[in-house]
């Protein structure tokens, strides 16, 4: 038993000759057994040497949800963004209670891409990931006098023992104490760059646009420590160029204005917003000079630039990061210190940096997409190529495993799409509603398997979403043109 056991392990690609000699030579219990083993180790190498296919009718994406559903609140008309709505049809989102969303799984993977981006940037930087609690000590924020400050603003509790905590909405208090409790941070050791990314809560008072304006979010957010002033404003703009590459890399067009420091305070504040008419922010930008702001951050009704006197126009934005010069307004008051070159203590200088995770994700399918379709970022699209089989019943299905092996084919030539095609297996659907359905959660490519795949060889018809065209390749065809295709 064990000889042929080991000799299957060897070779299982030798059956038919093992199982004839196996029925001839062995009692019908230990022949079920060794067949039993056979499959057993079969399976594991297929599944080991082959990841599953990613088939469309396994996945949980609740489309077209009612009007009456998209809400959360039973208001159709609250559809107040073509980002909210699109999001919702596509199953990208479900509202769970006002404010708050599920993130469904097409979600969940473009904001995992968008992640890698930040993190790449960040890391290349000098930044060091970690991760703060949300629950944070009400103390703490007594200390900077922002307990009060922020108001209604701040989601608040308290425990079973009556301590007060508030669900964080920004960390500047929490991540000053850890650097504080540290005690002997060396000015060699400096800057000192420390982000996350992380739920963040803001009780507002009337969320809308979906995740444009919701209570609970994601955001990364950086925490410099500096030796000077000087070495703060050099990391400063350190961090503002990789946002400026982050913005880039996805190909979004942004202006970076000057800001009002608002609840957070500091000396400087910058934001990067993306222009659209559903912006909440209003802008005044001077087309000499290229200088912009936000009007919260004017003196007074100016129509004239500061700068050049040039004429002002206004436009509005989403604001999508922010970044803020602290000086020393925590690490004063909460004992961020230093050793210098002379051993003594230092207050460290500090900035702080955000980018508004799912508020870039939501902005970015607001700007790019048409009202019927989404429109990805290409480097955030939850999948790059999306294959749509032949409808069962046709002329096209008689041709054997065609998609399958399009798809196995995309896989095992190019590895950058592991992972990143989906095989649309719902071929009980016309080709015409399952091509609508991946225009809807805009896919950037998709491969149909329509009526050429009949010809000797089978074309297949290549349809690309970004720019509208549509190209009919071999299979061959196919491989070169996806070959350069940049995954997050």
């Amino acid at each position: 038993w064990r000889a042929w056991r080991s000799r299957v392990k060897e070779n299982y690609l030798f059956l038919g000759h093992i199982m004839e000699m196996a029925i001839h030579s062995y009692p019908g219990r230990l022949f079920n057994r060794l067949f039993c083993d056979f499959l057993h180790l079969h399976s594991s190498h297929y599944h080991h040497g082959r990841s599953k296919r990613l088939l469309i009718s396994r996945f949980f994406q609740p489309m077209n949800l009612r009007d009456d559903r998209m809400t959360g609140a039973g208001r159709s008309s609250e559809l107040s963004c073509k980002s909210q709505r699109l999001m919702l049809q596509a199953g990208l989102i479900q509202p769970a209670n006002t404010g708050c969303f599920h993130y469904l799984p097409y979600t969940v993977r473009a904001m995992e891409k968008l992640v890698r981006v930040i993190d790449e940037e960040m890391q290349s930087i000098g930044g060091q990931k970690v991760d703060m609690p949300s629950l944070t000590s009400a103390s703490l924020w007594k200390i900077s006098e922002r307990w009060d400050l922020l108001g209604k603003e701040l989601f608040r509790l308290k425990d079973r023992h009556n301590v007060e905590y508030c669900l964080s909405p920004t960390h500047e208090e929490a991540v000053t104490e850890l650097v504080a409790m540290q005690g002997n941070l060396s000015y060699k050791q400096l800057p000192l760059m420390l982000y996350q990314v992380t739920r963040k809560f803001r009780d507002e008072p009337k969320p809308r646009f979906g995740l444009l304006r919701g209570r609970e979010f994601y955001m990364k957010d950086m925490y410099t420590f500096d030796v000077s002033e000087r070495a703060a404003m050099e990391t400063y703009n350190l961090v503002s160029d990789a946002y400026t590459r982050i913005f880039e890399q996805l190909g979004l067009q942004f202006v970076k204005v000057q800001a009002d420091t608002g609840s957070i305070g500091g000396k400087m504040s910058h934001e990067f917003q993306l222009p659209a008419e559903i912006g909440e922010d209003r802008l005044l930008m001077c087309s000499d000079c290229h200088f912009a702001s936000n009007v919260e951050a004017m003196m007074g009704a100016e129509t004239n630039c500061p700068q050049c006197h040039g004429k002002l126009r206004e436009s509005k934005g989403i604001e999508v990061g922010h970044t803020f010069y602290l000086g020393t307004k925590y690490s004063r008051i909460l004992g961020a210190s230093y050793s210098n070159t002379e051993n003594k203590p230092t207050v460290a200088e500090m900035g702080c940096f955000g980018l508004g995770v799912t508020r870039i994700l939501a902005a970015s399918i607001e700007i790019l997409s048409t009202e019927d379709n989404i429109r990805w970022p290409g480097l955030l699209a939850p999948y790059q190529v999306c294959i749509i089989s032949p409808k069962k019943g046709s002329k096209e299905e008689l041709v054997p495993d065609l998609s399958a092996t399009l798809y196995d084919t995309l896989i095992d030539a190019l590895p950058q799409l592991h992972g990143e095609v989906v095989l649309d297996d719902r071929s009980h659907l016309t080709i015409g509603k399952r091509l609508k359905d991946a225009n809807h959660l805009g896919y950037p490519y998709v491969v149909i398997a329509g009526k050429r795949v009949l010809e000797n060889p089978p074309v297949f018809e290549v349809s690309c979403q970004n720019n509208g065209k549509t190209i009919f390749l071999t299979q061959e065809g196919v491989l070169d043109f996806l070959r350069n295709v940049k995954v997050a």
